[in-house]
């Protein structure tokens, strides 16, 4: 389990699971979603958020990882683009070292 912070003072934060990390993972949520100006804002969430959902309305199957991520993480009150881009950079880190234990197998 891994706490990002979800504003600039460090007030509020969000919990992220490593289920969380794997479904951002799996559904290469993060690839493409940022522009050419690397700036995370609130268009950028909300890019995330309507991508999230017609994955789910597209699916036939079951959706529960994308439901749990949604739940805990992208539709926290708590979540801002400050906290996506906490979110990006806690992914980027995590996959990083899940490239590094594979290496060492």
């Amino acid at each position: 389990m891994y706490t990002i912070q979800a504003n600039p003072s460090g007030t509020r934060s969000i919990e992220v699971s490593n289920e969380n990390l794997r479904t951002i993972e799996k559904y290469a949520l993060f690839r493409h979603l940022i522009d050419s100006t690397g700036i995370v804002d609130e268009a950028v969430l909300d890019k995330l958020k309507l991508n999230i959902r017609s994955l789910i309305a597209s699916q036939e199957e079951d959706s529960k990882d994308l439901l749990d991520l949604c739940i805990d993480v992208i539709y926290h009150n708590n979540m801002k683009a400050f906290g996506l881009q906490q979110l990006i950079k806690l992914y980027l880190t995590w996959l990083s070292n899940m490239e590094a234990e594979e290496e060492e197998e």
